[in-house]
This record gives structure tokens, C-alpha cells and sequence, in this order.
């Protein structure tokens, strides 16, 4: 657009006599912009632009709640429904403009530490170095809000079942709980929604019942909700693994329990100077007291006994004893499997390590209890039924 010192210039020039082509030259203007400049008598144009349809806000945030968001869809529908033309960017602005499909920036809800009131669980993963090689490890912690106490436990992988049983481990451990735990948005235990519309799946829902709690998941990105998580990760990273070794994994499980309930829960918190140990034992007045006995979580499986009288589970087979082969149900609990035979149990073992694959397993978990009996028990169980055929076809005879 010309500037209005310009037009003024142009039409001082014409005045003066200067020629048409003359003044668009000197001034690097088009000669019929200049005509028009000097019919306009240098002035600038009073020239509004018309008004255009636009649509409200109302009906922006009906048709986005309507078309689920799809920016596209309701471009159209403006169109062919409203008949309001406009450009693709604009609606687009104008959507972001209204904070449409955004969350809100709105403040936290801070929730100040009650006795009692609520224990947190998170996972993380590190690398770790067991023995000679640094493996990647999934971490596990619980963490009671108010007593600070925390249990911690190192997973291969992790998933629900092994959710399930750390859970287990560290309530049955202290012999209480408290009646809400905060949990991300996982899908280990979340089935649909987030934060207080969050729908936690019925098999998880049912294992907390056991035991007297629930699952809440915390707002979508309110993480600091479990800040006493976070910050006990960052303490195991900077005071459990420095100065310790570790030979496997089952050895850094055990050094872990120990650092969490024994040695970390006996000494002061930095700022409040509180130490969990004694904050525990006042908080047990508070807490829901567990059952006598919870039956661990366990996995059912169905297996059919080999050629050579072994099952496979993990990765790894156990021996059956007996003499046929038949089906059996294989209950795998977190570190033992049970195998039973209609309804009765025939052998214990304890599982393998995850790092252990292919290698057969005949000893039980109980080295006293001895295995030839059930041997001999089958053994005279088929010859009697061998001695009553013998004495039917002879009946026969």
C-alpha cells in the first residue's frame, strides 16, 4: 500500500506538470496506480472492508463437542450446514484461541501429609551392574505418605501379575495398609480415563479388596502428587547404588530390603528430622490392619506332562513324579510354583531365576520331604489295577 506522504508527493508532482510516466519512474510506482492516485487528489482511499460471517463461540465449542475435535469435519459443517464460508486457518486459530481440546492450566491440588491417610506406588527403571554386566532393571516402590516408610524391590520386567505380588510382599511385610494408593496413569491397573475419572480394571479392583485399599490414579500431569516417590528414587540412585556391589539379582533384592526397611527407615528425614521407623509405629493406630493370612497372588496354569515326566514353565522344566503322563494345573505364584493333579498336590518347587533358561529341575522345595513314596504309591496303584485285570480275563476263561 502507498504511504500517504507518498500520494501527497505524487500529487504535488502532477500539479507541477510533471508528467505521468515521469513521476512513476522517479518514484518506482506503476503508472496506473499514479492515475489513480491523482483522481483520489493524493488523499488515502476511505475504503472499508465488508463484513464477513463469522461464526460465534457457541457454536465454535458445539460443533468441535459434536465432531469430537476433527478440525476438518467441522469446517465443513459450517459450510454446508451454516453456510458460513471461512478459512481453514482462521478456524483453526480461532479454535486455539478458545482452548478448545486443551487442558486447563489451573493450579494443583496440594494435598497435605495425614496420619494414616494414604500410601503411593511408582516404578522407574535403572541400569544396574550385577556381577560383570550392567543389565537394565525395573525398580518398584511403596511408599506410606505419612511415616515415610518404603519397600523396594528390583524386576527383570513388570507387569500386573508382578504388580500384584510386590504389593503383596511389602503389606504382608509391615501387616498393615492404608486405605487409598497412588498410582500413575498406568495400564497395569487403570482399564480407562485418567485421574478422577480414571476406571481401574475389575482384577485389580478385587486384589485391593483383599486387603482393605483401593486404587486412585493422580491428575494427568500432576506428578508431583507422588513427590514422595520421585524423591525416594532419587535417594536409591545417589545413596543405594553408590559404594555396593552386587553379584545378581537376587542378591540385589536382598540388599534393597534391607536398605529400605532397616537402615533408610532408622534414620532422620533431611527437613522435618521425623524418622519412619517411630512415625510408623505411632501410625499403626491409623492403618488398616491386615488378616492373619491373604493368599498370595498367583497365576494358573495347565500343563501336560512330557514324555520324560517334566512340565514347562518360565522357560524351564520340572519333573512330575508318577508314571503316566496326564494333565496337571500349575499354580505360579511370585518365587514357587505347586503343581496338582486332581486336586491333590503332587510337588513344590521353587521357581528359577528369570536369567535361567533351559535346565531341568527334580529336587522340590522341601528337600525332606522325599518323593519315592508318591512313587511307590502309583507304582502299587497300577499293579493292582493289572492284578484285577488279570483276574477278569481269567474269570472269563
Amino acid at each position: 500500500m502507498i504511504d500517504h506522504q507518498k500520494r501527497e508527493a505524487i500529487y504535488l508532482l502532477h500539479n507541477e506538470g510533471m508528467a505521468i510516466r515521469k513521476i512513476a519512474r522517479s518514484l518506482n510506482v506503476d503508472r496506473k496506480t499514479v492515475r489513480k492516485i491523482i483522481e483520489q487528489k493524493g488523499q488515502m482511499p476511505d475504503s472499508k472492508r465488508c463484513d464477513k460471517k463469522e461464526p460465534g463461540d457457541q457454536l465454535l465449542i458445539d460443533l468441535y463437542n459434536d465432531c469430537e475435535g476433527y478440525s476438518q469435519r467441522i469446517y465443513e459443517k459450517l459450510e454446508e450446514e451454516n453456510g458460513i464460508q471461512i478459512g481453514y486457518s482462521t478456524l483453526t486459530r480461532k479454535i486455539r484461541e478458545l482452548e478448545l481440546g486443551k487442558p486447563k492450566n489451573e493450579r494443583c491440588e496440594q494435598v497435605e501429609d495425614e496420619v494414616g491417610a494414604e500410601m503411593q506406588h511408582d516404578t522407574t527403571t535403572y541400569k544396574v551392574k550385577l556381577g560383570d554386566k550392567t543389565v537394565e532393571l525395573v525398580a518398584s516402590l511403596i511408599y506410606l505418605r505419612y511415616s515415610k516408610m518404603r519397600y523396594l524391590k528390583f524386576y527383570r520386567s513388570f507387569n500386573r501379575f508382578k504388580m500384584k505380588c510386590f504389593i503383596h510382599e511389602a503389606l504382608t511385610f509391615w501387616g498393615y495398609c492404608a486405605p487409598i494408593c497412588i498410582i500413575d496413569n498406568t495400564n497395569l491397573a487403570r482399564l480407562r480415563g485418567t485421574g478422577k475419572k480414571a476406571v481401574i480394571t475389575a482384577e485389580m479392583e478385587q486384589f485391593s479388596k483383599h486387603y482393605g485399599f483401593e486404587f486412585v490414579c493422580h491428575e494427568k500431569g500432576h506428578a508431583n502428587r507422588k513427590a514422595g516417590n520421585e524423591r525416594s528414587f532419587f535417594t536409591v540412585e545417589t545413596n543405594f547404588f553408590p559404594g555396593r556391589k552386587f553379584q545378581n539379582l537376587e542378591d540385589l533384592n536382598d540388599q534393597g530390603v534391607i536398605w529400605a526397611t532397616e537402615k533408610f527407615s532408622n534414620r532422620p528425614v533431611s527437613k522435618s528430622r521425623l524418622i519412619p521407623a517411630r512415625a510408623f509405629e505411632y501410625e499403626q493406630n491409623f492403618l488398616i490392619k491386615l488378616a492373619t493370612y491373604i493368599t498370595p497372588p498367583y497365576v494358573e496354569l495347565l500343563r501336560t506332562i512330557d514324555q520324560y515326566g517334566y512340565i514347562s514353565v518360565g522357560g524351564n522344566y520340572y519333573w512330575v513324579p508318577g508314571v503316566k503322563r496326564f494333565e496337571v494345573k500349575i499354580l505360579q505364584f511370585s518365587d514357587h510354583i505347586k503343581i496338582y493333579h486332581q486336586r491333590e498336590m503332587l510337588i513344590e518347587y521353587k521357581l528359577a531365576s528369570e536369567w535361567v533358561k533351559n535346565k531341568n529341575f527334580i529336587h522340590p522345595i522341601d528337600q525332606n520331604r522325599s518323593v519315592i513314596p508318591i512313587i511307590v504309591r502309583n507304582l502299587l496303584r497300577q499293579k493292582k489295577k493289572n492284578c484285577e485285570i488279570k483276574q477278569g480275563k481269567s474269570m472269563i476263561t
